[in-house]
């Protein structure tokens, strides 16, 4: 009996595939991103909405050399370069204030267009190979992160809880400017991020980004004795109001001023 019970559950798993089919990270995503999200400006304003006056970094916790390089800004320079778009790279791009329409490339790749500066990022689900040539938005490589007990890759099964969050590794960028003012980081630097969606009482859904930036070219890793001063690495958290329809959506070129 108990033979001729294992060949009858056998025959039914051979006839359902033999095994719980994988899901792709698009099926899989444990918080829905795409649509269309503006920047909410509730914080650094004046740095943000603004093009700051040079030597103006009071919370970037730069070490001896990014405060250098911060103090030589001459966007002049970056123009006649063609380096307008240093401070729309990966590192900083989600602090413009911008609006975003994130959408699926294809079932392992999440697609993101910024209005401002009308950048491009793609992250990339896996372990896929990264180009051998550095660009403004990087290499991303993105994984979901779900509540609860860890499962399986993408937390199929009995495991899969709702809720969770994206997290994104960028590396690969060309030099930028954590702020529009010259505020450098380098092509060492590595930005790891994570984006959370949560919804208010009022009905609006909002996406929460935490953007953390290790650089050790620029950032201070160490006191440096000044008062006040921060210490690497860089985090920053920025909030997305998630929008109807794609009606305000205004790409702009960079600007180096």
């Amino acid at each position: 009996m108990v033979l001729m019970l294992f060949l009858s559950l056998s025959l039914s798993a051979q006839g359902r595939g033999g095994q719980v089919p994988s899901l792709t990270p698009k099926a899989a995503a444990s918080v829905d991103l795409t649509g269309y999200w503006v920047s909410v400006v509730t914080e650094d304003w004046r740095w943000r909405m603004l093009t700051p006056p040079k030597g103006s970094f009071p919370s970037v916790p730069l070490n001896a050399e990014g405060r250098r390089i911060a103090n030589a800004w001459d966007p002049a320079k970056d123009e006649a370069e063609g380096n307008e778009c240093k401070a729309y790279g990966a590192a900083a791009i989600l602090r413009m204030p911008t609006r975003l329409h994130v959408t699926w490339e294809d079932d392992n790749t999440l697609h993101i267009d910024t209005d401002a500066g009308s950048q491009t990022r793609r992250f990339h689900f896996g372990q896929p190979q990264p180009p051998a040539e550095a660009s403004w938005q990087g290499y991303s490589v993105a994984a979901w992160e779900f509540a609860g007990p860890a499962g399986d890759q993408y937390g199929v099964g009995k495991n899969r809880t709702p809720g969770g969050a994206l997290k994104v590794v960028t590396s690969h960028m060309k030099p930028g400017y954590l702020q529009k003012n010259g505020v450098p980081y380098s092509g060492n630097a590595v930005v790891t991020e994570y984006f959370d969606v949560a919804k208010a009482p009022n009905g609006d859904t909002w996406l929460l980004v935490t953007t953390i930036v290790d650089d050790p070219t620029y950032l201070a890793v160490a006191p440096s004795g000044a008062y006040g001063d921060q210490y690497g690495p860089f985090i920053r958290t920025t909030n997305f109001k998630h929008e109807p329809d794609g009606s305000k959506w205004n790409p702009t070129p960079c600007s180096a001023r």
